[in-house]
């Protein structure tokens, strides 16, 4: 006689638990349904479904339900039922809502030869008004500033009296704060592109993943998506986006923000995606420029022949590749800045050390500071207001390094950037919500001060205690950066993930990673770190191997805001709650569609 089970699976906040029929559910169909569950979603955002049946025994039919009405009948549209070819079948309806707020429970049966299959997840649906509405929000990503980053950064910048700080950042000094958690439904260690998703839309996603859920299948650019902020505000209010960053344009943070793939490193198709009207940026500006140039164009990282900035400029934008140019560039025109094949410099290489082999050519780059300037001059042109992401993205890139000097400056200029829009602000109506967050966090830490001054040197000359006396860093022009990054007397910072390095405690004048790949796969520490006359001692690795860096931390990180819908941020909050508090503050109604800006080529 034939086996007769079920198998039921009830995913519930409530009570997060699985209960199976008996043994022989290992024979079951697996059901996957996404979004996943506890996900939260803004009444209206768009948003495609799907469930996927895995290890089915001839299928014979699915029932998806949302609050006990079928799935089709709820969304207005039938699920289209497709075989993945990978042993999956998936049903999914794309650009959908939920209209209304409240609970919704989502319910799947599958039937097949080995009997039913049961699945359940859960969802909240919001949507509010901050007591005053902003007209403009602006995002200010330092990626990697961790709070032992930050506090580095107020060390160097504003130095201390009696163990006194004589003054905070700007960023600390908004009205409200709180701290953020990070992790992806996939994992406890987020990566940029994820954290920043989580930002940009509301809901988790997994490592390398940008507004997306993940399916089965190995296509980057077919996953199940979820409308990101550039696209609300865009087709609810016709409001301006600009995104802002040090890093390529196209890098996890900024497309994050805009795009949807399944892998980051899909920056050649970002560029091009950035085009189509539905979410196309009013502002753009950043390095990787190889992204945007054709195919036998001299640093081109494109496959194809398709020139993106010719592109960008005939549709009216104004493109910019120096510092002079952008400076030059009109307020009354929407704007492409790309000053840097890659990664534009940091602060230190760019505006102190300028040493041409660092710069290899890129000698007139833009500060932080000026970009925010022209954007904001840009973007505020719009009487329907803007949305701007400006990221600090060598903060998290320096760190990766185990190059905390150049980390702090960055962090520094970041903070610059932060007190010019704080300032602009209040010239401006003060109708601006201003948030200032990290992505994720590094594992670093302040132990003390590190001085050579009694002849001890290396591990003997970190100074923890009573022995910790202070930095010696100076600021003769007053710009709130140090002269130099090296005194006598500098920080004793130390590294809780990293690979096999040598520690020196100095800063070093020319950028040198901390670990080499090997030809099998493994890392090895760069002997380039032992300086001339030592000494540097050997510090081993407590990463896999494989890895040649210092890798992300799961801590918590800290954010500030500032202005309208500001006070929605305060106590442990998980980082999807960033986008919910935009959105509030904005008051959105995201049921609305006042722009129907999605064009037919723009599919």
């Amino acid at each position: 006689m034939k086996r007769k089970w079920i198998k039921q699976v009830i995913l519930a906040m409530a009570a997060g638990s699985a209960i199976l029929g008996n043994a022989a559910a290992a024979d079951a169909a697996d059901i996957r349904i996404l979004p996943v569950d506890t996900a939260k979603f803004w009444s209206g955002a768009r948003f495609d479904f799907d469930v996927e049946i895995s290890a089915a025994q001839n299928l014979q039919s699915v029932d998806v339900s949302i609050n006990g009405k079928p799935a089709g009948q709820f969304f207005g549209k039938q699920l289209v039922r497709k075989d993945l070819g990978n042993g999956v079948i998936s049903y999914r309806v794309n650009d959908v809502a939920f209209p209304q707020t409240g609970p919704y429970t989502v319910s799947v049966k599958a039937l097949d030869q080995e009997g039913t299959s049961v699945s359940s997840v859960r969802y909240q649906v919001v949507r509010e008004k901050a007591p005053r509405l902003a007209k403009n929000v602006i995002l200010f990503v330092g990626d990697g500033m961790s709070l032992q980053a930050r506090e580095i950064a107020r060390i160097l910048s504003k130095g201390m009296t009696n163990g006194k700080y004589n003054d905070l950042l700007a960023m600390e000094k908004l009205e409200h704060n709180a701290v953020i958690t990070t992790s992806g439904y996939d994992s406890l260690v987020t990566d940029s592109a994820n954290s920043a998703s989580a930002y940009a839309t509301g809901h988790k996603s997994v490592v390398n993943a940008m507004g997306v859920y993940e399916d089965s299948t190995k296509d980057p650019l077919d996953d199940p998506k979820v409308e990101n902020i550039s696209e609300i505000v865009k087709r609810t209010r016709g409001m301006s986006v600009g995104i802002i960053t040090q890093a390529e344009s196209t890098d996890a943070t900024p497309a994050a923000m805009i795009g949807h793939t399944r892998r980051r490193a899909e920056q050649a198709f970002l560029a091009k995606d950035y085009l189509a009207q539905y979410h196309r940026p009013d502002v753009i500006m950043g390095g990787g420029s190889a992204r945007y140039l054709a195919k036998g164009i001299p640093g081109s990282k494109r496959s194809d022949n398709f020139n993106v900035i010719q592109a960008f400029k005939d549709k009216g934008y104004t493109f910019v590749s120096t510092s002079k140019e952008l400076m030059a560039a009109p307020a009354g025109k929407p704007l492409l800045g790309l000053f840097h094949t890659g990664t534009m410099n940091v602060y230190i290489d760019r505006e102190m050390l300028k040493d041409p082999k660092v710069l290899k050519g890129f000698s007139d780059q833009p500060n932080l500071m000026d970009m925010t300037r022209k954007s904001l001059d840009i973007l505020s042109q719009n009487k329907n207001g803007f949305f701007a992401m400006i990221e600090g993205a060598s903060i998290d890139k320096q760190l990766h390094v185990m190059d905390w000097q150049r980390a702090a400056y960055d962090t520094i200029e970041f903070d610059q950037a932060v007190e010019y829009a704080e300032k602009w602000n209040k010239e401006h109506g003060n109708n601006t919500l201003i948030i200032v967050l990290a992505d994720h966090a590094h594992g670093i830490s302040i132990s003390g001060t590190y001085h050579e001054r009694d002849g001890k040197k290396g591990r003997e000359a970190v100074r923890i205690y009573q022995n910790s006396i202070y930095p010696t860093f100076q600021d003769a022009n007053h710009d709130g950066f140090p002269d130099n990054p090296d005194p006598d007397v500098t920080l004793a910072v130390q590294y809780a993930n990293h690979p096999d390095y040598y520690e020196n405690y100095r800063f070093m004048k020319t950028p040198t990673p901390p670990a080499l790949s090997t030809a099998n796969g493994g890392s090895e520490a760069n002997p380039a770190r032992i300086p001339v006359g030592g000494p540097a001692e050997k510090v081993p690795g407590n990463v896999p191997v494989s890895e040649p860096q210092e890798a992300h931390a799961a801590d918590d990180i800290l954010l500030n805001a500032g202005g309208p819908g500001s006070e929605y941020f305060t106590g442990v909050m998980d980082n999807t709650e960033v986008f919910f508090g935009m959105l509030r503050a904005l008051g959105i109604d995201a049921n609305q569609t006042r722009y129907k800006n999605l064009s037919q080529e723009d599919k």
